[in-house]
Formats: C-alpha cells, sequence, structure tokens
C-alpha cells in the first residue's frame, strides 16, 4: 500500500475545491448559520430575521512533519512523512455547507442547513512501519540491518464521508437593558456515506531489509482491525472515491447544545442602529456539539478484528513480504494478503457497524476593546480520544482573532494552536455576506507551517 497517494490524493482535493477554512470566522459578530454551527444559541444573536446560506465552504491540512513550502518542491513527501522516529500524524478535513436558512419568529428563531464532510487521517503511524510499507525499504540502512518497534497506540489510516440536515433551535432565556441570555439546540440528521478503517493496536515486532531486495515483518504480535463500507472499500487513497459518496442514506443523529451571553453596549444597544457591530461589549458562548454516531450499510461492508501474529524470522521463512502492498490501493486487496498470508486469526466481524462522532466542548469571547476593534478567543476540546476504530477524529484548538469590524466590512488575523500541527497565523476579510481567508497563510509563507486551510462563503439576509 502506497501511503504516499493518501498525501496526493488530499492535495488534489486541496487543489481541485480550493477553498478557505472557518478560523476566526466562528466568532464574528455577522452571525448566521456558520456561526451556530458552533453554538446554536447564537441563532438568537442573528443579525437579520431572515437568513439565507448560499455556499460556505472550509479545508484544512494538518500534520506534524510536511511544512507547507515542501508541497511545492520536489521532495519526496513520504520521506518526509516519515523521518525520523515520531509517530506520523496527518489531517484532512473538508466540509462545504449547501443552501440553508434561518427565521425569526416571535421570540424563537429557526435554522435549517445542510452539509457535505469528508475527512482522512493518519493516527499515530510508527515510522518506520509507514517507511517501510510506502516504499517496500527501509532507507539509510545497511542490507540485513533490522529494526525493532514497540508501539501501544492504535495506528490508524482512515477516511469517511457523510452527509447533514441541521434543525436549529433558540429562544432568550433572559433580557434586560444590559445583558442578554440565549440558549440553543440543533438536532442533526446524519447521512453516512462511506467509511474504511485499518488499524493496529499494541504493535510489537521487527523489521528487517534482506539481500533480496524485500523488505520483512517478523517477530510481530498485534490487534489489527479491517473496516470499510461504500466505495471507499474499492479504493481509499482516490479523492474520487470521497466525493463520489458524500451523502448517503439517513442513518444516525448527533446533537448540538449550548449557551450564550452577551454584556450589551448602552450607547450603540440604544441608538436604533439596525445590524450595528458595535452592540455589545462582550459575546461569549459555550456548547457541547456531535453528540451521537450514525450506522454505515452496505453490501460489500464489514468490519473485522484479527489477531496478528507473524513468528520470528529464520532462514527459511523470513515472515510477512511488505513489497506485497507497493501496489495495493483497496481495503479488500491488503485484507487478502494478509488472509492468504496465514498470519492473521480472526476474532470479530460485524456486517453494519456503528462509527460515533467527534463529540467536542467549544467556548468562546468576543470582547470590544474600541470602537470597532474586538478580540475574541475560541477553544474546543475533544470528549473521546482518536484511537478508537469506530472513533471520527477531531482536534483539540485554542484561537486568538484580532478584528476590525465596521459593520458592513470587517477583517480579521487568527493565530491558533493545533493538537497536531502547532502554531498558525492568517488573514480573513468580509464584505457583507461575502468571505474569504486562510488561518494559517501568514505563518505557511514565513514559517513553512505544517498546517494549510482556507475558506469561502456567502449569505444574504434582510429584514
Amino acid at each position: 500500500m502506497k501511503i504516499k497517494y493518501l498525501f496526493f490524493a488530499s492535495l488534489f482535493t486541496f487543489i481541485a475545491f480550493s477553498q478557505e477554512h472557518f478560523t476566526g470566522m466562528s466568532t464574528s459578530s455577522r452571525v448566521g448559520l456558520l456561526n451556530i454551527g458552533f453554538n446554536p444559541a447564537e441563532l438568537v444573536n442573528l443579525n437579520n430575521s431572515f437568513e439565507v446560506s448560499m455556499f460556505e465552504t472550509s479545508i484544512v491540512m494538518s500534520n506534524n512533519k510536511v511544512g507547507f513550502n515542501d508541497l511545492f518542491s520536489n521532495k519526496n513527501l513520504t520521506d518526509l512523512m516519515f523521518q525520523g522516529n515520531t509517530q506520523a500524524n496527518f489531517r484532512f478535513d473538508f466540509e462545504a455547507l449547501g443552501p440553508g436558512v434561518a427565521l425569526k419568529y416571535n421570540n424563537w428563531i429557526f435554522g435549517i442547513s445542510t452539509k457535505a464532510v469528508a475527512k482522512m487521517d493518519a493516527i499515530n503511524i510508527e515510522s518506520k512501519i509507514g517507511e517501510a510499507v510506502s516504499n517496500g525499504a527501509i532507507k539509510d540502512r545497511y542490507t540485513d540491518t533490522y529494526t525493532s518497534i514497540i508501539n501501544q497506540n492504535n495506528q490508524r489510516v482512515s477516511g469517511t464521508t457523510w452527509g447533514e440536515v441541521d434543525l436549529s433551535f433558540a429562544n432568550k432565556l433572559y433580557e434586560d437593558q444590559n445583558n442578554k441570555i440565549s440558549a440553543g439546540l440543533t438536532f442533526r440528521l446524519l447521512f453516512p456515506g462511506t467509511y474504511a478503517n485499518i488499524a493496529t493496536d499494541s504493535y510489537m515486532g521487527t523489521i528487517t531489509s534482506s539481500t533480496d531486495g524485500h523488505t520483512y515483518m517478523s517477530g510481530t504480535n498485534a490487534s489489527l482491525n479491517i473496516a470499510y463500507s461504500g466505495s471507499l472499500a474499492n479504493n481509499f487513497i482516490d479523492s474520487n472515491q470521497y466525493a463520489k459518496s458524500l451523502y448517503g442514506s439517513f442513518n444516525g443523529i448527533a446533537t448540538d447544545i449550548g449557551l450564550s451571553y452577551q454584556l450589551k453596549d448602552k450607547i450603540e444597544s440604544t441608538s436604533g442602529i439596525k445590524n450595528s457591530s458595535n452592540r455589545y461589549k462582550l459575546n461569549a458562548g459555550i456548547a457541547v456539539r456531535n453528540g451521537g454516531s450514525m450506522v454505515y450499510k452496505d453490501s460489500n461492508n464489514k468490519s473485522t478484528t484479527y489477531n496478528f501474529n507473524i513468528p520470528v524470522a529464520t532462514a527459511t521463512n523470513p515472515g510477512l513480504d511488505l513489497n506485497q502492498f507497493l501496489n495495493t490501493k483497496s481495503l479488500i486487496e491488503i485484507e487478502n494478503v494478509l488472509v492468504n498470508s496465514g498470519y492473521l486469526t480472526k476474532t470479530e466481524t460485524n456486517k453494519n457497524f456503528k462509527v460515533s462522532f467527534p463529540a467536542l466542548i467549544s467556548a468562546y469571547a468576543d470582547v470590544k476593546i474600541i470602537p470597532k476593534m474586538f478580540v475574541s478567543i475560541y477553544g474546543q476540546r475533544k470528549l473521546n480520544p482518536d484511537n478508537g476504530n469506530d472513533q471520527i477524529t477531531a482536534q483539540n484548538v485554542a484561537t486568538l482573532t484580532p478584528r476590525y469590524n465596521s459593520g458592513y466590512f470587517e477583517v480579521f488575523s487568527p493565530w491558533s494552536s493545533f493538537e497536531v500541527s502547532g502554531i498558525t497565523g492568517g488573514l480573513g476579510v468580509r464584505v457583507g455576506g461575502f468571505y474569504i481567508g486562510s488561518g494559517s497563510i501568514v505563518t505557511a509563507v514565513i514559517s513553512n507551517s505544517t498546517h494549510a486551510d482556507a475558506y469561502l462563503g456567502f449569505r444574504w439576509g434582510f429584514l
């Protein structure tokens, strides 16, 4: 299996969509359907009585080894990703918000929106295993040398797509001249598309470069999971397979619940100026998001767990030949090679399987410093670890965003700390309902950041 295609597929998708990311936009006082994706209580602060989301898209690539400038160089990305002894981590996330509307009716505010999501992840991959499987060799090592590996983590390569229809409701719990407290709830109707996961847990083994030009794995003990559903079973390294199955059949529900608080700006709040971006001194909120799961069903569905055991190498049996995986593209092919090797013992298999949504808690505060100048803080923390075979991933993130906001025009610079890629800095601009920007363009250019993202969107409101 050529793991380098994982990166090439991601880069192809990045170029094809050529879209941007929401870092910094989520705390804008120009509230729309985008904001309620981070906290449904923000529906109460909707700028207009009626809001229409035309299109809003985001894309993110995070890793811990390959820099932004490396993407445009002649360097081998596989070699870069698996260099050194640090475990390799890679995240690719794409989401597109389709048509959506929000409406104020008396004290209630309602919203309905649509979304398509695609994710591709490599989690805690032992670098020497990744190098050996993707290249069929351990580079910079003498012939007949070997490397012993112990990795207690669950090493995963996974991909998934799904669609959503989100139904949101919000209302004010309390309001006076100076304060406003609101609550909101979103029901996410989930439409799982396609899924793939290959993972090895508690790995112990040896990788040897032999004089015959092949690389062998031996003395190995681990738990192995292979799961697939839909088009990713046939080829999980081709970005076209993700686009084929963004929406499946309805088979899951998730929920968001949130609270928001505003300390009103007394001068602005009594002036009668409609849609003023300075109508508060402080806007803050907290939300628990993505609580739920979805079930993948398809004619080629399967999730199987194996005991993976390879004896210590001998002169007549050097172990599992890793060169067999160089031209494999599908999980079915990989599974067949492993089963035919005789080194697997099946322990559990399921036709249909449930995948947990990436539950997290998020909080933010947007503070007015002086007229038209704001600073916001946003943070999110995942509630479940990424290493479960049935777990969709999320990242822990903290963001600081200074912004200039005149109402119709807004410019801001988000600075974030991502769990996988570290510090990023970017720039974004909004004119009316249109916005464009990146949460990483500054650091990508000046410091070869290992994070790249971008976003683009347009929404329209009136009344």
